[in-house]
């Protein structure tokens, strides 16, 4: 997935989340509170902000609309903004009210108080013009328009419907991700993303189970003339009802949460992108899920980049079974990614390589070694072009999307990649694995390879050979019609 090429018009209630960390040593003796001794404080742009930082991890580009206050939180909301680089900074100062700030007290890894300062005030008129005006001067330059309301006042009725209008005449997709329980307001998004409590509250109805959901979300679909909901539920993951369509659900991957903060940006920056990418809405509810996975996974208002939402797809099909071959196989560049974060952990990676047509006890020995050997291991498949050429045209026996599946299912393998050459040198240059691993029908000068990890002080590894184990020697069992070794079996 590449998303370089997709712009995301943001618009919605911007804030400043300041995380203020401490460590708690005794109860004050003026009032019976904690005592903080403060260690360090992390700024970062919050609500339409966080978005628009999701959209920038996933491979995107923004352009921010909101209000900020002339103040000093603003004026350091815009740094931020600089300092993240392929976002566009359309906010509009007002002097009406205050940069909306939350700062978070955060002692023993969890939150001990929040304090926020805001602004009740309805949308004034001038801000309302000068909201318009940047929408109108920016939406040109976006595949996507995405409305995030925080309740915070940008998303008043006539700035919602001029904003949806003018997506509707460039024929984009418009993303909401809600705060009113009137869904009407959104009138004419292509997708609401609620979650199941704002689900529920908007349409009055229960959303216990898959049926209620579907229930709830085409009342208030057809309520919003919208498109679709995409509904959010937590552990059980999410829900896609579109209008002309059926329900489509998505489960969500067993893993100790951390934090649910910021989830819900998460997941309507990657719809948005995956849709502004040409994805049909139900694939991009998979990447979106999967984004989503990831950041529960972190402490803390937290963004997920494209290689992470990658593994976790593949986690998740690897734990239900689904769309296991679209995944198993990781691009290069995806690999690249994942190898640098592994080597950045202080971890040591493993490659190997062969063409793995037939699975049997021998390969599984030499993934075993070869797993041994390191921290993260690569498997490197011959193409199915390459193993016709170095096998012969009755080969492979399974397809590459097939042998890959498998591949990747087995407990010693950390990723799978494929190469189109004879040799996978190529990918050995482009990944530069710490442990290079051959079987032992190989010598160190005839292992591809072997010099450039040498060169790069990693180590080469030999392995033994098991036996009677080849494909080739299955293939002839197999044709003489009886599965019998030519030693004793066990």
């Amino acid at each position: 997935m590449d998303f370089g090429a997709i712009c995301v018009l943001c618009v919605g209630d911007v804030m400043l989340d300041r995380y203020v960390y401490g460590e708690m040593e005794r109860i004050s003796p003026e009032a019976p509170v904690p005592v903080l001794r403060l260690t360090r404080t992390r700024e970062m742009a919050g609500g339409v902000g966080n978005v628009a930082s999701n959209i920038l991890s996933l491979g995107g580009r923004a352009v921010l609309v909101g209000l900020i206050g002339r103040d000093a939180a603003g004026a350091r909301l815009r740094q931020i903004l600089v300092g993240q680089g392929r976002v566009l900074d359309a906010l509009v100062e007002s002097e009406a009210r205050p940069t909306i700030c939350k700062t978070r007290y955060i002692a023993a890894h969890q939150q001990v108080v929040r304090a926020d300062e805001e602004s009740r005030l309805a949308l004034q008129p001038a801000e309302a013009l000068a909201l318009k005006a940047a929408i109108d001067s920016h939406i040109g330059q976006a595949q996507v328009l995405l409305l995030s309301d925080y309740g915070k006042g940008v998303c008043a009725p006539a700035l919602v419907a001029h904003a949806i209008a003018q997506a509707r005449r460039r024929r984009i997709p418009v993303f909401v991700d809600p705060k009113s329980n009137d869904f009407s307001r959104y009138r004419g998004a292509d997708c609401i993303t609620p979650n199941a409590r704002e689900l529920s509250a908007a349409a009055g109805l229960p959303v216990e189970d898959a049926l209620q959901v579907e229930a709830a979300a085409r009342a208030v679909m057809a309520h919003a003339e919208a498109g679709a909901i995409l509904a959010t539920r937590s552990d059980k993951g999410m829900i896609l009802v579109e209008r002309d369509g059926p329900a489509l659900s998505v489960p969500a991957r067993a893993r100790e949460v951390f934090d649910v903060s910021g989830a819900g940006d998460t997941v309507i920056a990657a719809m948005a992108l995956a849709r502004g990418a040409g994805q049909t809405l139900a694939q991009a509810m998979r990447i979106a899920n999967a984004a989503a996975g990831v950041v529960v996974g972190k402490l803390g208002t937290a963004t997920a980049d494209i290689a992470e939402v990658m593994q976790e797809l593949l986690l998740l099909d690897q734990q239900f079974g689904e769309h296991a071959a679209e995944t198993a196989l990781s691009t290069l560049s995806h690999a690249k990614a994942q190898v640098a974060r592994w080597k950045a952990q202080g971890l040591r990676v493993g490659f190997t390589n062969g063409c793995f047509d037939i699975i049997h006890p021998g390969h599984v020995a030499l993934l075993g070694t070869a797993r041994a050997e390191c921290d993260r291991l690569i498997v490197a498949l011959n193409a199915d072009a390459s193993v016709s050429r170095l096998k012969g045209p009755t080969r492979p026996v399974n397809r590459l999307a097939a042998r890959a599946q498998v591949m990747a299912a087995i407990r010693h393998v950390d990723g799978v990649v494929s190469f189109d050459e004879d040799t996978p040198l190529a990918l050995i240059q482009a990944l530069s694995p710490d442990v290079l691993v051959k079987g032992g029908d190989y010598t160190l000068e005839t292992t591809v390879g072997a010099d450039f990890v040498q060169a790069n002080g990693g180590r080469v590894v030999l392995t033994g050979l098991v036996p009677e184990q080849s494909t080739t020697a299955t293939l002839e069992r197999i044709r003489a019609g009886y599965p019998r070794y030519t030693a004793r079996s066990p």
